[in-house]
């Protein structure tokens, strides 16, 4: 009864709050629709994973790991048929692991300074090659993610990768840097706390120390943890904790990159001129072309420019508000002209900044989180009635295409969990909504088409959530995996239903 009684209110809200405004043609739900994209964003480490161990903390080998090829062309298509436009490849970047990679030419990563296991994709230790977990052969894993790339497009589809431009591993080496590519810090004056052109800030003459009340690889012995991290000076910590030992709930694994903010929060670059929200991609470059911008900003639009190169469609930008959204226009306004079609989108969380990112940062979506799935999870749960949903829509009338739509990614609790809606078919109606309500984008997050409700415990990520700091396997996903058919051929009933549902829901709007 509750999930009827949900169904109608939704439904009901939906259509009073779609109907087509003539007065603003964009919010009518039957502009665009046919160009309306679906982007499904998959762990890349955990989508063809067929083992279902799921020990805590436990070794590739003891719960098994997905690869890039696991991606067949089989996979794609059924990926593609399911309404989908646009995969991110979540995780692609080589980021920092606890994993014996030497003899490719990898150091070791300290555990004191990662989190979990696998390690966290938003902690990049080099951004010119791969996660060499993802690969059959680590010596060939760039090769083998050019591959996936191929692939992908023969599918019919575009891909986007993570690029985290606020901070980087703590222990980040650029062994694979292109010819004339410099490394972060490599030219940073490590005397000074603050320097326009330092790509880190600095706690001058102190050394960093570890965290305390943390316990990596949950107390296993390892030679490497021995209580302290050779770094010195000691640098900001990624969420900007200024502090040498850093409190166990900061980004300690991360330092933070300085784009020209001082420490006191003033901007050391040109500011873009009063008008330029309505200037094109190609006057904000123009702009830029004469101006001498901080080093890492160089540095980040090489990087987006060397993936663009090997045929990456576009990026999900990793807290994007915090760096200023100057060096979004100047990296952006390049992307857009030499690839117009790219996908850019930005984990963005204040609403107050939203048209800003949008206008002069150069963006083409943002998460749509703090407002419409924020307010649907207080709906499921039945902390709100539906009447608000009319307000958030009408309060984003003039940027509600840019706004992604979404229920599930790797930060939150799984829709189907019994912290979101309790059940799948719980999800429905919301999904509707979020599919439906706007011209605006729609994500879904893998596993979630089959309901999956991320039960296990990973180790150092926790049930509610499908772990992204473990090797772990998702079993719902699995089941439509079929050990490599990707047929759903193990699905239940009411799983091969969900995701006909869904299936039906995604290409309604993009048919």
């Amino acid at each position: 009864m509750k999930s009827l009684f949900l169904s109608v209110t939704l439904f009901t809200t939906f259509f009073a709050v779609a109907q087509p405004n003539t007065a603003n043609k964009q919010n009518s739900i039957t502009t665009n629709t046919q160009h309306k994209a679906v982007v499904y964003q998959v762990f890349t480490r955990l989508f063809g994973n067929t083992n279902t161990t799921n020990k805590p903390w436990g070794t590739i080998e003891e719960n098994g790991v997905g690869k890039f090829n696991d991606f067949t062309d089989k996979a794609l298509k059924e990926i593609k048929d399911l309404g989908v436009s646009h995969i991110w490849y979540t995780g692609v970047p080589h980021h920092a692991v606890i994993r014996d990679y030497t003899q490719f030419g990898i150091s070791n990563d300290d555990p004191e300074v990662v989190k979990g296991r696998a390690g966290s994709p938003y902690a990049v230790k080099d951004y010119y090659n791969v996660n060499p977990d993802l690969a059959v052969n680590p010596a060939n894993r760039l090769q083998e993610f050019e591959e996936l790339i191929a692939r992908t497009h023969k599918a019919g589809l575009k891909l986007i990768i993570d690029i985290v431009p606020n901070h980087v591993a703590r222990k980040y080496e650029g062994k694979n840097n292109p010819n004339g590519v410099r490394d972060f810090g490599a030219d940073d004056d490590v005397s000074l706390e603050y320097h326009r052109d330092n790509n880190f800030y600095y706690i001058p003459n102190t050394r960093f120390e570890i965290p305390e009340g943390i316990t990596p690889l949950n107390g296993e012995l390892n030679p490497l943890i021995d209580g302290k991290f050779d770094e010195f000076p000691a640098k900001w910590t990624g969420n900007g904790s200024r502090l040498a030992k850093p409190d166990k709930n900061d980004w300690y694994e991360t330092v933070k990159v300085n784009y020209g903010i001082r420490p006191d929060g003033t901007k050391d670059f040109d500011l873009l001129p009063s008008g330029f929200e309505t200037k094109s991609c190609q006057e904000h470059f123009d702009f830029w072309k004469d101006k001498d911008v901080p080093s890492s900003w160089k540095k980040f639009r090489a990087i987006a420019e060397y993936w663009l190169a090997k045929g990456v469609d576009g990026f999900r930008y990793d807290m994007a508000e915090m760096v200023p959204y100057e060096f979004w226009s100047y990296m952006n306004s390049a992307i857009k002209v030499q690839r117009p079609d790219a996908f850019l989108l930005a984990e963005v969380y204040n609403p107050k900044e939203y048209r800003n990112y949008i206008r002069l940062g150069k963006m083409d979506y943002l998460y749509d989180k703090v407002e419409l799935y924020d307010k649907l999870k207080e709906i499921v749960k039945g902390r709100s009635n539906t009447e608000p949903i009319t307000g958030i829509q009408k309060g984003l009338s003039d940027i509600e295409h840019h706004m992604l739509h979404f229920l599930d990614n790797h930060d939150e609790q799984r829709l189907a969990s019994p912290e979101f809606a309790g059940s799948a078919e719980n999800g429905k109606p919301l999904m509707v909504v979020s599919a439906t309500i706007s011209t605006s984008p729609t994500m879904i997050y893998f596993g979630q088409e089959v309901g999956e409700a991320g039960n296990e415990n990973g180790g150092f990520g926790s049930h509610s959530r499908t772990s992204i700091f473990d090797y772990v396997g998702v079993p719902n996903h699995q089941r439509w995996m079929n050990n490599g058919k990707f047929d759903g051929g193990k699905l239940t009933p009411s799983e091969k239903s969900l995701r006909d549902f869904y299936k039906r829901v995604l290409n309604f709007k993009t048919g």
